[in-house]
């Protein structure tokens, strides 16, 4: 980002500041997050650049794994008001490649205002991004000691790896929107542990439709243990393939984030109905990803995103129905089993099993 960029950004008031930076670092979310009540709505803006900064860490390519670690350690500190911000966003500035894409650089270099705007929040609200970005960067961190290029060991790491990327931030999401409404506080312990499913399924939806960028880059989220059990050794996995023990193992992978969104759409259902905001952003999440497994399961042999990317038509049909239906809590069950009908996975009505999900294992 050029100097006059810096000067642009530094008069946008903090919801315009946050808006502009949401809208580079990811469209659904600047998509969904304005739909939030006022209260929460810029407590979860700041919550998700504070989560897009620990994975522009991740993603740098150039960066060693002991390198990513300590930035990783850095970062909480300065979220903790441990650390200084200005200096973290200089150091790391410094050390982003070329790869690194305009609009997280941009991010990395506004880091002391982003940081400055969380610890505005209430003590309460500062708390939940704290333990969020704690446990992921610590989380992550874990996961850049290993060789990623033939896969993950086994399904267990998966379901790891969702936690500390996503699963933590359902449980802040949830943290937060329990600290708006006492209603929803009332129901605290039943929507932690579907706020992790719900972070598992959409980000197991994501890693299988970005197998082949992820693959570019030297990395594979797979579990070997689950396509070794049908034949198949990740390593050989290569764009055009045409085997089908890798097809078995890709529709179990389907039919685990079938579940998790399943589960996704009983955590929205814990929401009150009037708290319509609440719901269309966890609804229209929950619509585009059941929509891009549908895709994922229909052309199982794709070799690129874009083959399973949702249209925005798509996206458009999603949020018109969702904005019809959020009320009605029998009619969005009928939605859900509808649009994912002839996905595999659990059985009508079951719950996967979130024993796994809340406390994962140290690695």
């Amino acid at each position: 980002m050029n100097g006059s960029g810096t000067q642009a950004l530094a008069t946008l008031d903090d919801a315009a500041f946050q808006a502009h930076l949401l809208d580079g670092v990811s469209r659904t979310f600047a998509l969904t997050i304005p739909q939030l009540p006022e209260p929460v709505h810029p407590v979860i803006a700041n919550g998700y650049l504070l989560c897009r900064i620990v994975d522009t860490i991740e993603d740098e390519a150039t960066l060693d794994r002991a390198s990513k670690r300590e930035l990783c350690e850095r970062f909480v500190a300065v979220v903790r008001g441990k650390a200084d911000a200005e200096r973290f966003a200089q150091d790391f500035a410094a050390r982003l490649s070329d790869r690194t894409p305009p609009a997280e650089r941009e991010l990395i270099q506004v880091v002391p205002r982003v940081v400055s705007i969380t610890h505005r929040f209430s003590r309460a609200d500062r708390e939940a991004l704290a333990i969020c970005v704690d446990t992921m960067g610590h989380g992550m961190a874990d996961f850049q000691d290993r060789d990623l290029s033939r896969g993950l060991e086994t399904l267990q790491d998966l379901n790891r790896y969702c936690y500390y990327v996503a699963g933590v931030v359902g449980e802040m999401l949830t943290r937060v929107f329990c600290n708006y409404s006492q209603y929803i506080a009332q129901r605290f312990d039943a929507l932690m542990p579907l706020a992790v499913s719900f972070g598992q399924g959409l980000q197991m939806t994501n890693i299988l439709k970005d197998i082949w960028a992820d693959r570019e880059r030297g990395v594979c989220w797979l579990p070997r243990d689950l396509f070794a059990a049908q034949g198949f050794e990740l390593a050989e996995l290569r764009p055009g393939h045409r085997d089908p023990r890798f097809v078995t193992g890709l529709r179990q992978l389907i039919a685990i984030a079938h579940g998790h969104l399943r589960n996704a759409l009983e955590y929205t259902l814990l929401i009150p109905e009037y708290e319509t905001g609440i719901r269309d952003f966890c609804l229209w999440a929950l619509g585009m990803a059941v929509l891009t497994l549908r895709r994922i399961h229909a052309n199982p042999y794709f070799s690129h995103g874009d083959e399973v990317k949702i249209s925005r038509r798509a996206v458009r049909a999603t949020v018109i129905t969702c904005r019809l239906c959020h009320r009605h809590d029998d009619l969005l069950r009928w939605l859900f089993r509808t649009t994912a009908l002839g996905l595999p996975g659990p059985a009508e009505g079951k719950l996967l099993d979130l024993s796994h999900l809340h406390q994962p294992q140290p690695a």
